[in-house]
């Protein structure tokens, strides 16, 4: 009786302690907080982030129409090295990893051995056998498990390496006022290294917008006088800080997908019907049949070959112009075919669009004539309509200076 009362009261006192621990902060915290007008703050893998930092619109554009800038710091980030790192994340990840030059970035996934995708994320080749892996979940018991056999260290560096996303058609003439010189010779997916304060800053020409963009990484106690050294820069070309509602939108316009709000990740599955293939989730390009084996590889090729696949990731453009979020995705209006997971009226494009899983042959043998079950409030009161969607390709903006080489020098 008395062990479980001490263990009743040890429970209690875990979940207050839970409740009262305050989410951390990032290393550029201090300057979001100060230009926050709206307080609305969201958790990211445990880190206090902006939802917005004064009008979820305004910041749309002003990825869209100047630069803004969005703190990446909670994104998880993994240091790979040693002599068997390209061998070991050749067997970890989808693509071919001997095919990534070194100072290049590719998009990746990994899977499970049944080929149910884990995660994706991006691997930036930083030397001959050394390696940055960012991704939206946390994977080390796995990525240490899956390096049996390999001689290769991995470490977390989540919190010693801080991160800034500069996205926009006047991103380049920030850098190049902020001193960076020779960075309009990066081409898409190019990475290289910057003298900042008697350290370096790692700059590539990636991002999450499908716009122009560079994504910067710096030592955690350089980071403040970096974010300075861009916000000085940045004034003349009308820079912006930015949240999370306003890249999700530009995220959704370039048709990208995220983890656990697209698709469910094989580790963070209740459900078994919940996991998802990468021909599944519109991954099948990043799959390198011809590379050594990978974890998955059978169970990927053999879904292929019998046709057992479940599902297909598509594109949506919507009549109307309400956003179909979460709304159910119908075939002749009367069989259910699938979800939305991600919807917004798109400003650029000038279209409702959204980002549908269905269930096959939904969406592959059986397009047309769906419909999505839209409720709207309208003076109090939810107002169910149904509306046509046609399926489209991905991505639904595609923009010209994304890939320009030098970029425009606005």
């Amino acid at each position: 009786m008395n062990a479980m009362t001490k263990s009743a009261a040890e429970l209690r006192r875990a979940a207050r302690d839970h409740i009262l621990a305050p989410r951390l902060e990032t290393p550029f915290h201090d300057r979001l907080m100060a230009l926050s007008e709206v307080n609305d703050w969201y958790n990211w893998a445990g880190y206090k982030a902006p939802h917005s930092l004064f009008d979820s619109e305004l910041e749309y554009f002003a990825i869209r129409s100047t630069a803004a800038l969005f703190d990446i710091s909670p994104m998880v980030k993994y240091r790979i090295a040693g002599p068997d790192a390209e061998r070991y994340l050749n067997r970890l990840t989808l693509r071919d990893v001997m095919k990534l030059g070194v100072n290049r970035v590719h998009y990746t996934a990994w899977c499970d051995d049944h080929g149910h995708v884990l995660d994706d994320g991006t691997l930036f080749r930083l030397g001959a056998q050394e390696f940055r892996l960012c991704c939206q979940e946390r994977h080390l018991p796995w990525l240490l498990d899956s390096a049996f056999g390999f001689t290769v260290d991995i470490r977390e560096e989540t919190e010693e390496i801080a991160g800034l996303a500069l996205q926009g058609p006047t991103s380049y003439a920030v850098l190049r006022d902020a001193g960076f010189a020779d960075v309009e010779k990066l081409k898409p997916f190019d990475i290289a290294a910057f003298p900042h304060e008697g350290s370096d800053v790692t700059i590539s020409r990636t991002g999450f917008t499908g716009d122009l963009g560079y994504e910067l990484f710096v030592q955690r106690a350089k980071a403040l006088s970096l974010w300075d050294r861009l916000w000085a820069a940045g004034q003349p070309h009308a820079i912006r800080a930015i949240g999370y509602g306003a890249l999700n939108q530009t995220r959704i316009e370039a048709g990208f997908i995220v983890a656990n709000a697209d698709f469910v990740t094989a580790e963070g599955s209740l459900r078994a019907l919940r996991v998802r293939m990468p021909d599944e989730i519109g991954l099948d390009w990043l799959v390198d049949p011809d590379k050594p084996n990978f974890n998955g590889r059978r169970a990927i090729l053999d879904a292929r070959r019998n046709q057992t696949l479940k599902h297909i990731l598509v594109g949506l453009e919507i009549e109307g112009n309400i956003p179909a979020e979460h709304a159910i995705v119908y075939h002749r209006k009367k069989h259910e075919a699938g979800l939305v997971t991600a919807a917004i009226w798109s400003p650029t494009a000038k279209r409702n669009i959204a980002i549908a899983s269905l269930e096959r042959p939904y969406g592959s043998k059986f397009t047309d004539d769906l419909w999505v079950e839209i409720y709207a409030m309208r003076e109090l009161k939810y107002q169910k309509m149904m509306k046509r969607a046609k399926i489209v390709p991905r991505p639904f903006v595609k923009l010209a200076r994304r890939t320009a080489t030098p970029p425009g020098l606005t």
